[in-house]
């Protein structure tokens, strides 16, 4: 999850990029897309109706897991960011990937194994009972979100430098974007604390308000990252 950090910096900045290889670009549109995904198969969990195939949400959890696991993997046990004085982004950004990646590889297996059992009319129920294990890793991420989201505004993380186009606009105003991607991660930390609670009361005003905060997510991180491209990109190109 997923917008680099980087110090605001005088004008020319130069980045030996052979020391910090950066690649949260792809890991925010899979975050993104993760998160729209969770929340639309939850959707159709719980409406009234029945889950035609299990087969693409397989696929499609799958894609992404594969993409956030690896990256993630990486990002965590070989600190890429931290040749040039940024360890903490490791943190950041990482571990959080790791961990979505993995629960959304894990949610593939079983619906590419065992999806026809999601197709009963029992299927909230028993969603609940198998998911609910799992939840105590989810409401830890939760509360890792808030740390990372406090640890943002107090030390004003994920501010862009002048020489990134677009965000580098608001370097004068660090806080801005530290708001701005804390918020973002109190959202999903939001989603992850009630997720546990959820799974005991589907039906309750819990499932309904994490569908809000994780697709409102969802969306600014596929967003995010689709104009990350563009930004960093131009970012390279201006401190080579």
């Amino acid at each position: 999850m997923i917008q680099h950090v980087m110090p605001l910096a005088a004008s020319g900045l130069k980045i030996d990029w052979t020391r910090m290889p950066t690649y949260n670009t792809i890991m925010s549109v899979a975050a993104g897309a993760g998160l729209l995904l969770v929340v639309a198969l939850g959707r159709q969990l719980l409406a009234p109706g029945r889950i035609t195939t299990s087969d693409g949400w397989a696929l499609a959890f799958g894609a992404l897991g594969f993409t956030l696991v690896t990256t993630g993997l990486h990002m965590t046990l070989t600190w890429p960011l931290a040749g040039q004085g940024f360890p903490f982004d490791n943190i950041i950004f990482g571990e959080p990937a790791l961990a979505f990646g993995v629960f959304l590889l894990a949610a593939s297996f079983y619906l590419w194994k065992r999806g026809a059992e999601l197709l009963g009319d029992d299927r909230v129920a028993f969603t609940a009972r198998v998911a609910s294990p799992l939840s105590l890793f989810v409401f830890g991420m939760g509360l890792a979100c808030f740390g990372i989201a406090a640890a943002g505004w107090k030390y004003t993380l994920f501010a862009a430098p002048p020489e990134e186009p677009i965000s580098g606009e608001f370097a004068k105003w660090p806080i801005l974007e530290a708001s701005f991607m804390s918020g973002l991660y109190v959202l999903v930390g939001i989603g992850a604390l009630l997720f546990p609670f959820a799974l005991r009361r589907p039906r309750s005003w819990m499932s309904p308000v994490i569908g809000v905060v994780w697709g409102l997510a969802g969306i600014a991180f596929l967003i995010f990252g689709g104009l990350n491209y563009f930004t960093h990109i131009g970012l390279i190109v201006n401190t080579m």
